[in-house]
């Protein structure tokens, strides 16, 4: 995220993260070398990105100054190694157990995360409602749905997304699928068809939920 944002608001990033404590308008216009007004016109647009906030004031031997910090999504704008980590964890995992018993495992978690999600919707739901709340979920999860793809020619639901969040993991150790798949078929109580896999070189992930009974998930996608 931090390379989305203007090269001035970085250096405000930059110098309120290694200044835990905060910084006030007068420490940030000595720092960047920018009037006071500039100064505040800058911080109140990365207060209404939400990404620094005001916290409290420090005697000043007269008017008390306003002290400015990184929020927590501040904070997480700056670059995270989640993915490199997750390599080393699998990596590690396949060592020890082997691939197998690792894609089982990330198909236990899938559905132990599925049960989870279910519990905050209503029970009784058809296939397609439950499709479309699984859609919504991946959507605040970070996929890109296609909201033009809920359904294929025969009126059988389907979910395609132009993204996948564990793209870089699921390319090095692909039993990473299963945690996907084991997630979709338990919310929707389905069996879910991967038709395409970007890991496997296809524009789009597209899954279809073919009927109200969950079958084993394939172990092998090494295809």
């Amino acid at each position: 995220m931090i390379d989305m944002i203007g090269a001035r608001h970085r250096e405000f990033l930059e110098l309120l993260i290694k200044n835990k404590a905060g910084l006030t308008v007068d420490n940030l216009s000595k720092a960047l070398g920018i009037t006071r007004t500039a100064v505040r016109q800058h911080l109140a647009t990365l207060e209404a990105s939400t990404l620094v906030a005001k916290s409290t004031t420090r005697p000043s031997g007269g008017r008390p100054e306003q002290l400015y910090v990184l929020t927590d999504k501040g904070n997480s704008s700056f670059p995270r190694q989640y993915s490199w980590f997750a390599q080393l964890l699998i990596g590690m995992l396949e060592q020890e157990i082997g691939e197998k018993m690792v894609g089982e495992r990330l198909a236990a978690m899938g559905g132990k995360v599925a049960e989870q999600l279910r519990a905050n919707h209503a029970e009784g739901e058809n296939l397609s409602a439950k499709v479309q709340n699984l859609a919504a979920i991946m959507e605040e999860l970070g996929y890109r749905v296609n909201r033009n793809a809920q359904a294929n020619i025969k009126g059988i639901p389907v979910i395609e997304a132009d993204n996948c969040v564990f793209h870089d993991l699921a390319s090095k150790h692909p039993q990473v699928c299963r945690f996907d798949l084991a997630l979709l078929s338990t919310f929707t109580d389905s069996k879910v068809v991967h038709e395409t896999c970007m890991v496997k070189g296809a524009n789009a992930c597209r899954f279809r939920f073919d009927k109200d009974t969950p079958e084993q998930m394939p172990t092998d996608f090494s295809e």
